[in-house]
């Protein structure tokens, strides 16, 4: 029951937040309407307020917008396809956005919740190359291998990505005076390469805010660097979550707390507007680039050549996903439990 509810407020927020980034600047810009819905399947309840129905719908497994034109021919002067390309535009990138606007929020909250990561050290681990070498509890890290340090993110890039089997020497600030240490990192259980420290956390509003950015924009680069490796061969589906491996890490997150699952949300709300922005047929990307064709051409692709671009690609998206559910589920071993 806990993953059900869990997962529900999951998909609600995150979804919603794309369909309501569609909805706002499609009223902002003049377009038409039809209904913005809560929810899927049969209607609970609806009302009209002008020209827009707002529905409640049984499923409570996000939403969806209805825009004069979207999908259809229409005459109507407000319609999708009868506006600038660039408001379409607009529109179709501010569901991408939204999410990625409501990752800034939940990680913001979170930040707020348990303290932003800092530059100073809390501790270090009994027996670790940081004890062993002498980097204490107040160190400020301010370089490492000679690469200034701005922020927790840029440490834990910095040693991931080093070399275990070389020396790294690493620069603090210990009551206003420089000092340097010279140390070799090890790799723990989990393959990582580490020095062992941890990092302070610092509470506040302002902090917290831009621990929310900070979050939002490493969480992006980790989505570039991910196409970079499939690129590379180096990502299969058993790298790949589905709704099955989805719904499966929002009930272990909902185990931990409402911290824990407000992260995962932001995580998974970035995932989703990326994952949108790709020029992938049926993805809100493609009708971006289609869009940007549009403007350079002077004139509209082919409505049915449209369509079918994305019916191949809407096609290759359920095999996808039906390959990465089969995956999921011989992955979490869901039917020998």
């Amino acid at each position: 029951m806990v993953t059900l509810i869990a997962a529900i407020f999951v998909f609600l927020m995150v979804i919603l937040f794309h369909e309501f980034g569609h909805f706002i600047i499609a009223k902002l810009v003049g377009i038409k309407v039809n209904e913005f819905s809560i929810g899927m399947g049969p209607k609970i309840f609806q009302t009209k307020k002008n020209e827009t129905k707002y529905s409640l719908r049984l499923l409570p497994i996000g939403g969806y917008v209805s825009m004069e034109g979207e999908d259809e021919k229409s005459n109507d002067p407000r319609s999708f396809n009868n506006v600038p390309a660039k408001y379409r535009i607009a529109v179709v990138a501010a569901g991408a956005i939204m999410n990625f606007a409501l990752a800034i929020v939940v990680f913001s909250v979170v930040s707020f919740n348990i303290g932003m990561q800092t530059t100073t050290v809390a501790e270090t681990l009994p027996g670790s190359p940081a004890e062993i070498v002498g980097i204490e509890t107040g160190d400020k890290i301010v370089r490492i291998n000679n690469v200034e340090i701005k922020s927790w993110n840029s440490i834990v890039n910095e040693i991931s990505n080093s070399n275990p089997a070389e020396d790294m020497t690493i620069e603090v600030v210990r009551n206003g005076e420089k000092k340097n240490f010279v140390l070799k990192p090890e790799v723990n259980e989990e393959n990582r390469v580490i020095i062992g420290i941890m990092p302070t956390l610092k509470k506040g509003f302002i902090p917290a805010i831009k621990g929310g950015f900070q979050k939002t924009i490493s969480t992006l680069m980790l989505m570039f660097e991910f196409i970079k490796m499939v690129f590379k061969g180096q990502v299969t589906t058993k790298d790949l979550s589905g709704p099955v491996g989805v719904i499966y890490t929002i009930g272990e997150a909902a185990k931990y707390g409402f911290t824990d699952l407000l992260f995962l949300t932001g995580l998974i709300s970035v995932n989703l507007g990326f994952f949108n922005l790709l020029p992938i047929p049926a993805l809100d990307g493609s009708r971006i680039v289609i869009l940007f064709l549009e403007i350079i051409r002077g004139k509209a692709i082919d409505p049915e050549k449209e369509g079918f671009i994305h019916f191949v690609g809407f096609i290759a998206l359920i095999l996808l996903m039906l390959t990465i559910t089969y995956s999921d589920i011989m992955r979490i071993n869901m039917f020998r439990r």
